[in-house]
């Protein structure tokens, strides 16, 4: 059995069911994309992995998509290698998790994301920075909250 809730308090709070809106901008500021999503984030009870995050993404035009990232626990991080991406998330104090992940098409892609969970569990507050040939060129500014 993982120490994973133990070691990881913060990403434990998580657990649950979120809706919210993820919108992007360029380095200007000006938005280039926005869609609404709902978020999974499992902690599964006899399974290989000890953190499951299933994303539904659905756009004002019908456009819908759908991507699953388990994760594996080891020296308190969550680390994922999956087709699409690989990385790690870790906490960072009370209320914040990063997470660092790449594309594996896109190797000169990648991305730190910056997790707020608010005091009551309810809300969250995320930042994503896209960076390429180590240069930033977008920004994923995202709020959610928690329906289940």
């Amino acid at each position: 059995m993982s120490n994973i809730r133990l070691e990881m308090p913060v990403l434990a709070r998580h657990q649950g069911e979120w809706s919210g809106t993820y919108t992007v901008v360029d380095i200007t500021g000006k938005i280039i994309d926005q869609h609404d999503s709902y978020l999974s984030c499992q902690f599964p009870e006899n399974s290989p992995y000890s953190y499951y995050q299933i994303n539904h993404y659905t756009w004002s035009n019908g456009k819908e998509e759908e991507h699953n990232f388990p994760a594996t626990y080891k020296d308190q991080k969550i680390w994922f290698d999956t087709e699409r991406i690989e990385g790690q998330a870790w906490e960072v104090d009370d209320s914040t998790v990063m997470l660092y992940f790449s594309y594996k098409q896109f190797p000169t892609m990648y991305l730190y994301e910056m997790i707020q969970i608010s005091p009551d569990d309810n809300h969250r507050a995320r930042t994503w920075h896209w960076f390429k040939n180590h240069q930033i060129y977008q920004r994923t500014l995202i709020q959610e909250e928690r329906v289940k």
